[in-house]
């Protein structure tokens, strides 16, 4: 079984309650990579996001806790607090396994009302590598695919989501569901210090392809952007070029949301591999999550001139703004 350790000074960790509890108690799978799994016991899946905002998507379900694909920008670390895991490196070290998440999502589709949408991924990756072994991600859809008059959205790193593309165009037969792939730069070498473990751009672009291609209707993600990294127009446009040669149905950006969490992993990468930037980056985060509005209304208003140029998001504008919009959401609300 799963253990806490200790503390430094040798006591043990108060006694756990909710969550936290069912984590330590989880059993555990697999190490490898410096990566352990383990199950976690969970009473739902499907969990309402609650808020006064406007958010295009009422419900979310993450297959996994934590993240293998070690992004350095990644804002959902904190969620790992909420298990008493304090380290921002656990969150994608210590892998949980949400357990007969089918089963509990069957008892729980009934709360769904229509025109309700349910998004997949709002925290973590549900095609990230745990999902080659343990398959909840396509338990989830098997099940889903039994339902009808679902609206569902898929956001992923993973090429592994063309596994599933029967699966997928079965759920979308009497559901409407879209699966959005996360590209932050076409630059294969970049995008390796930024992701470590996530797959490269190119097969990314390629799963929107093969997507689309299946009947699956797939988009790009360009979030988030990054100054002074990967926001030069030059690089966007590259992007943008490419998501529409691989038939990207609409991209769209959002520029980096930076919790102090997530800062404490990403300032001192910033000072290995991009030192002239941490100042910068301090003084333009030091009081705040978020960029000033008009920075997003400009990344806002290049990419609308390069969707029109590459013919990207017409067809799909409206789907587009609202899976944008739900993006953002999700690096505001925890939605485990």
């Amino acid at each position: 079984m799963a253990s806490l350790p200790l503390l430094p000074d040798g006591e043990s960790h108060p006694k756990l309650i909710g969550i936290a509890r069912l984590a330590a108690a989880g059993e555990s799978l697999r190490e490898g990579h410096n990566v352990e799994y383990f199950t976690l016991g969970t009473r739902s899946l499907l969990n309402r996001v609650v808020t006064r905002r406007n958010l295009p998507f009422t419900w979310a379900i993450n297959p996994y806790r934590g993240c293998e694909f070690a992004c350095k920008y990644c804002y959902a670390r904190y969620t790992h607090e909420f298990l008493e895991l304090r380290d921002s490196v656990e969150f994608e070290r210590k892998i949980f396994i949400k357990q007969h998440a089918a089963a509990l999502l069957r008892s729980e589709l009934k709360k769904v009302k229509h025109g309700e949408e349910i998004a997949i991924g709002t925290a973590t990756d549900p095609y990230q590598p745990a999902e080659r072994r343990f398959e909840v991600t396509r338990a989830i859809l098997e099940e889903l695919a039994e339902h009808s008059g679902l609206e569902i959205g898929i956001v992923t790193k993973s090429n592994l989501v063309t596994r599933d593309a029967e699966i997928l165009r079965r759920v979308g037969t009497h559901n409407r569901i879209f699966v959005n792939v996360t590209v932050t730069t076409v630059d294969a070498e970049l995008a390796r210090k930024l992701e470590p473990r996530a797959p490269c751009p190119d097969l990314r672009l390629e799963a929107v392809r093969q997507l689309n291609l299946a009947g699956v209707d797939a988009g790009v993600i360009c979030a988030p952007v990054l100054p002074e990294i990967t926001d030069r127009p030059g690089d966007l446009e590259a992007l943008v070029k490419a998501a529409s040669e691989a038939g990207a149905k609409y991209i769209f950006a959002n520029p980096l949301f930076l919790k102090p969490c997530s800062a404490a992993i990403f300032l001192p990468f910033l000072a290995e591999h991009f030192p002239t930037l941490v100042e910068n980056y301090k003084m333009r985060y030091e009081s705040r999550a978020f960029l000033p509005q008009g920075y997003a209304q400009r990344l806002s208003l290049l990419m609308t001139r390069l969707r029109e140029k590459y013919g990207i998001g017409s067809k799909y504008a409206r789907r587009s703004q609202r899976v944008h919009a739900g993006h953002q959401a999700n690096q505001q609300l925890n939605l485990f």
